[in-house]
């Protein structure tokens, strides 16, 4: 699984800099989390790793090669996009073997047989604990949290050499948040993917991340583990997400 290096990387849209001369390592096999407020460059950074957009200037580097001009297919990345319905096909049921569905999309068009599909998809819905019962529905008629497992099983049912998570806990309540982190962090575990994993939950990331990256107007303010962050702040609006964080544990457990 690649580390990612980024060197100078800026994205513009219009006047806007939505990613301003972003420099980081992302280790091999990381589970990386990016927090900070809405409109702080979060998505586009996202985005950019997945080529899905080309910087206007810097570098992205996958394990050493260059991958500015790669198109989304030749980078071996999976991305579970923010959104209540998680960019899953409408029309397309969770899964059946022999038709084109949610879960078995990304094998149809390998044209793998069904054998196969059956294996591959098998595997994943065990790892998530899809249910049967769900194969034949549509996305319409699943709740938020069933449409999370879908869409982490389409993302990961071809192992990524980077997996991408956009804010995908958004739309949860929060018990369904608390077991939707530990499966992520389990599915990381297994997979040994190198993740990078949005949010603008301070207390997500802490939870989740191997090292957090504090993210404001386009630019990493500080970068380090948990502990350095909650410990060492690097600037006044660090330690104000910090005591954020803290005040929201207090509120939840008096």
């Amino acid at each position: 699984m690649p580390e990612i290096v980024l060197q100078g990387v800026t994205k513009r849209f219009g006047p806007v800099r939505a990613v301003e001369d972003l420099t980081a390592r992302i280790l091999d096999r990381e589970l990386f989390v990016v927090v900070g407020p809405t409109a702080c460059g979060k998505t586009t950074l996202l985005r950019l790793l997945a080529g899905l957009i080309r910087p206007d200037q810097g570098q992205i580097y996958f394990d050493g090669v260059l991958v500015n001009d790669l198109p989304p297919r030749e980078r071996g990345v999976r991305m579970v996009f923010q959104g209540q319905d998680y960019a899953l096909y409408p029309h397309f049921e969770v899964y059946h073997p022999q038709r084109w569905s949610n879960l078995s999309f990304p094998l149809k068009l390998r044209r793998e047989r069904v054998a196969q599909i059956r294996e591959r998809v098998g595997r994943v819905v065990r790892r998530l604990g899809i249910p049967s019962h769900l194969f034949s529905r549509r996305p319409g008629e699943l709740s938020e949290g069933q449409k999370q497992k879908v869409a982490l099983g389409r993302a990961t049912v071809l192992p990524p050499k980077v997996l991408l998570l956009d804010e995908p806990l958004a739309h949860l309540d929060p018990p369904s948040r608390a077991r939707a982190r530990e499966e992520i962090r389990r599915l990381h575990e297994e997979l040994r993917t190198t993740t990078v994993y949005v949010t603008h939950d301070l207390a997500e990331a802490f939870l989740l991340g191997d090292r957090v990256a504090v993210m404001r107007e386009g630019k990493f303010v500080q970068v380090g583990t948990p502990k350095e962050i909650r410990d060492h702040p690097a600037d006044a609006f660090v330690a104000e997400f910090v005591r954020a964080y803290w005040e929201g544990l207090r509120r939840a457990f008096g």
